[in-house]
């Protein structure tokens, strides 16, 4: 995913990434860098969907991952993943598009689940928050705590989660700290009370591109913040060369 979606020449930085190098002082080298990002907006979505890809997309690299659901959609004759579809595909189905057994397992669970009505709707999910929504999903088989943050964060747009045992944040955190070792997640949850409450989200977004960068060649970009919070964004001839992969592409 391009810097450009997060950051533009002429983009104001918004007050919660002011916020943030307010109380993280080691994160303003890494703003000069990266650049003014932004939570992402909340969707219009399916959850039964979401959760769908989120189960097929899972420790698989995206363009295999791709691959095998272009190959769902077509045997599902769906584009959009319905709880009809999901429990009516055999497991033998399933694994003739490349989708795992356990991940058929996780499928067809997740079908059961929905047609319960174990699956909070539309209003349920603006209306609870992030710990309900995470008890309310993670027992559906296939579907952990950090598959429901992802939906949370890209999904709903939520500010204030925080993946604690994420690789990626992790490893942002040590180098943007400069830690011997990644953080524990007890220390995570420390020094998101002392430098990024109420902006976790935010912050993630953040230590996701800080892991990236360090496997980059470094490219030169600064961003001025002015007190009226005007950016002036220089980045060196090679352009935007810069990728973030989130865990959602």
């Amino acid at each position: 995913m391009s810097q450009a979606k997060y950051a533009s020449i002429d983009a104001v930085v918004p007050e919660a990434v002011q916020a943030l190098l307010q109380q993280d002082k080691k994160l303003k080298v890494w703003v000069n860098k990266i650049g003014a990002l932004a939570l992402p907006k909340r969707q219009s979505f399916e959850l039964v969907d979401a959760l769908a890809r989120s189960i097929l997309y899972q420790q698989l690299h995206g363009k295999a991952a791709d691959t095998i659901v272009k190959r769902l959609e077509a045997l599902a004759c769906e584009s959009v993943f319905s709880a009809g579809a999901l429990a009516r595909l055999s497991t033998a189905e399933y694994r003739s598009v490349g989708v795992s057994g356990n991940k058929a397992k996780a499928l067809h669970s997740l079908a059961d689940v929905a047609f319960s009505g174990g699956l909070p709707g539309p209003r349920q999910l603006m209306k609870f928050d992030n710990d309900t929504l995470i008890k309310m999903l993670t027992p559906i088989h296939g579907i952990g705590a950090w598959t429901v943050q992802m939906l949370l964060i890209f999904r709903l747009g939520r500010p204030d989660v925080w993946p604690i045992d994420d690789f990626g944040v992790r490893k942002g955190v040590q180098i943007a700290h400069k830690m011997a070792v990644m953080p524990t997640p007890k220390e995570m949850t420390a020094m998101a009370e002392k430098f990024w409450t109420p902006h976790l989200s935010l912050a993630a977004l953040y230590f996701w591109r800080i892991a990236d960068l360090s496997k980059l060649p470094a490219v030169k970009s600064t961003v001025k913040v002015s007190p009226q919070g005007d950016t002036e964004k220089r980045v060196s001839p090679q352009g935007d060369t810069e990728k973030r992969v989130s865990p959602q592409g």
